[in-house]
């Protein structure tokens, strides 16, 4: 039993390596904090890690994926296909542009968009699709992008959860067409904020590149650097900072080892949790083609009346949970800016309602995890 505050399981916390510190204390006596040459290290790395696929890093991966829409040509009275069941910040970003997000319910078991309702969701305005590999599981991408090739349509995937992920024993980045991966500080890898987008075009990330510093067509790291420039299009300002690229280097040095050791951790809480199938379910792992992140661990409660007081528990037995999360079609911008209303994609509102992620991260323990495990069959007792 954990008695003190300071025995309190967080529901995450990042692993930062000696190395780690050591390389941002260097950036802080260079006086370089901005963008240079760690985000150019990093870029390369991630290059490396995704077989030499383009990798541009961003202040974090909304602004990410808001580029890389820009950069597909998405505007006004579009439409993006997506998941109800994500983090708002996929909807946000298509409607910014003043596109709609049009919604696909999910799969009751995996928790991601059901890939065969996608085509028929698909209409003369869509412009994109965008997939959300939810906590980390991969998406079913094959029939997603045969739907895309068969209507013209893009595909840039929301992969902020699925680092280190496998389809069909592909590392999910190293196919298809975008990507975009988060870093920030609950993710597998953090660079303290941050992400970055992976892509095959050329020609695109020079459009990206333009758009994360105010369209001023120089490379980056010189932006500043005196002298005359053009400006291409009134781009924003979403670069990283060598500050959180010397973070991310070292994480992407590790990422492997940290992943395998919350995949493991994973399969303990399902393991262990197995006896109380009648009170909770977990996500299921279709086949072997798909290999999980390990980013979060969602149990799903089967009264959802009693979520509340399920989190409540833990709380009071030092265990932070999070709910995780709410449909975005029930946010109240979205039903009076789109007419979505509650009803419209049971799947994703059972889950919404139920869904609770438990502690899991690299440095969670085995003896503070069977603690875990154990509080949560006493509160169903």
């Amino acid at each position: 039993m954990l008695k003190d505050k300071e025995d309190f399981i967080p529901l995450s916390k990042p692993t930062i390596s000696r190395e780690t510190i050591e390389e941002v204390l260097s950036v802080l006596k260079s006086g370089g904090l901005a963008t240079g040459p760690r985000v150019q290290k990093f870029e390369r790395k991630l290059s490396e890690y995704f077989e030499g696929r383009i990798a541009m890093c961003f202040a974090s991966a909304t602004a990410g994926l808001h580029a890389a829409l820009m950069t597909i040509g998405v505007k006004k009275n579009d439409e993006v296909v997506t998941t109800p069941l994500a983090f708002v910040a996929t909807a946000n970003v298509i409607a910014m542009l003043g596109a709609k997000p049009v919604f696909v319910d999910v799969e009751s078991d995996t928790f991601n968009i059901d890939s065969n309702r996608i085509y028929d969701a698909c209409t003369s305005r869509t412009k994109a699709i965008i997939p959300v590999h939810y906590v980390g599981m991969p998406v079913d991408l094959d029939p997603i992008y045969e739907v895309a090739k068969q209507k013209n349509v893009r595909v840039i995937e929301n992969a902020a959860h699925a680092f280190g992920a496998y389809y069909k024993d592909r590392k999910i980045g190293t196919i298809g067409d975008i990507q975009v991966f988060s870093f920030h500080p609950i993710k597998n890898i953090t660079s303290g904020e941050g992400g970055c987008v992976v892509l095959n075009s050329e020609s695109e990330q020079r459009v990206l590149a333009l758009q994360r510093f105010h369209g001023i067509n120089r490379p980056m790291g010189e932006e500043n650097s005196g002298g005359d420039y053009d400006v291409i299009f009134p781009g924003g300002k979403s670069n990283m900072s060598d500050l959180q690229a010397a973070i991310g280097i070292h994480q992407l040095e590790d990422v492997n080892m940290l992943n395998e050791r919350r995949r493991y951790l994973a399969s303990r809480y399902s393991y262990h949790l197995y006896d109380i199938k009648d009170k909770i379910y977990t996500q299921d792992v279709p086949t072997y083609d798909f290999i999980h992140s390990g980013h979060l661990f969602p149990v799903c409660l089967y009264d959802e009346t009693k979520r509340d007081r399920f989190i409540s528990y833990l709380k009071s037995n030092l265990i932070e949970s999070a709910s995780y999360c709410t449909p975005v079609h029930l946010f109240s911008y979205y039903q009076k800016a789109f007419g979505y209303k509650k009803g419209d994609f049971p799947n994703a509102e059972y889950i919404g309602e139920r869904a609770v992620c438990l502690p899991l991260y690299y440095e969670l323990k085995e003896s503070e995890q069977d603690y875990i495990i154990n509080t949560v069959k006493k509160f169903f007792e």
